[in-house]
């Protein structure tokens, strides 16, 4: 295995949203960047988000030595890997299972045996609060999920505790709100956008509209993780990933619709999804100690994700 010359960092699940993001922020400040995950990708396609190695393949032992052979043992290792959304975890609950719960144990194995001290930084998600809460959650808040995506998240969490406590493994838990922004090709921002594009003089979307949620454009949020990642330790720390801001679902489905220069209407059939929180914002005092603040609040981040749809989407 390989000795670094610049600070090296891993990050499974690479190719997802946030794992694009996140490796193209951090190259950008200088960092070695190798992924693993799901995506066949070549190495010049890698290498335009400043991957300089990308495993295609599942989260297991082989892999990861794999990489560590063709590169070196990380400094870092941001752990995105696994389910990605409420939706498909309750379509697919064994699938979501396995890919969140079972990688997330592979990799904590393989960081116990052959990477001692490295820093893993694990991407949960506020999912795991329910929805018990009116008020902005903090760290502390008791956990109940409901979907098989916020209890497969509880899982890793308590997974990664076990490590750090028992065999001194150094991470921290990231519980990640409402992410959005560019290469995100899912969820609200995305659906209203496909829609809008159709033309329709109306646009129907679940629930009241009035459902409030804590939204963090994509840049804010690799900012945020990168200022946290030094914070990993044995004591496995947890910190939210928010603005602890509240924003309404109709609020952002009216300034997506404003930022396309449409006139059609948004409706809300007025049905909810169980398990769904009313309310999910985040008390992100933690974060604010970092000296970390929000600088693409939702008025500036969802115009530029509209464009950036309509530059990269709608034109093909």
């Amino acid at each position: 295995m390989k000795t670094p010359d610049v600070q090296s960092i891993w990050i499974t699940g690479a190719s997802g949203f946030i794992g694009r993001n996140l490796a193209l922020f951090l190259s950008g400040l200088g960092y070695k960047i190798f992924g693993i995950g799901h995506g066949a990708w070549s190495a010049q396609e890698a290498l335009e988000f400043g991957i300089f190695k990308w495993i295609n393949g599942s989260i297991v032992s082989k892999n990861l030595d794999l990489l560590a052979n063709s590169s070196c043992i990380p400094d870092k290792i941001f752990h995105l890997a696994g389910g990605s959304s409420v939706g498909f975890s309750l379509e697919n609950p064994h699938e979501d299972f396995c890919r969140t719960v079972i990688g997330t144990a592979n990799l904590l194995e393989w960081v116990r045996l052959n990477a001692p001290e490295s820093k893993l930084i694990a991407i949960s998600s506020a999912a795991v609060y329910g929805d018990l809460h009116r008020d902005s959650v903090s760290e502390h808040a008791a956990c109940s999920p409901y979907s098989p995506y916020g209890h497969h998240k509880l899982m890793i969490e308590g997974m990664c505790q076990s490590y750090a406590r028992a065999f001194g493994v150094n991470l921290i838990i990231t519980r990640l709100f409402s992410v959005y922004g560019k290469f995100l090709r899912k969820q609200l921002l995305w659906d209203l956008c496909t829609k809008l594009s159709l033309g329709n003089p109306s646009i129907t979307l679940g629930g009241t509209g009035y459902e409030t949620r804590d939204w963090m454009d994509i840049r804010d949020v690799v900012s945020a993780l990168h200022a946290a990642s030094d914070l990993a330790s044995n004591d496995a720390p947890i910190i939210n990933i928010g603005t602890g801001v509240g924003v309404s679902v109709r609020e952002i489905a009216e300034l997506v619709r404003d930022s396309w220069e449409s006139d059609s209407k948004i409706l809300f059939n007025q049905q909810t999804r169980n398990g769904d929180p009313f309310s999910l914002i985040g008390n992100c005092q933690q974060l604010s100690s970092l000296g970390f603040f929000s600088q693409f609040p939702v008025q500036i981040g969802v115009p530029n994700y509209v464009e950036w749809y309509l530059r990269n989407i709608l034109i093909k």
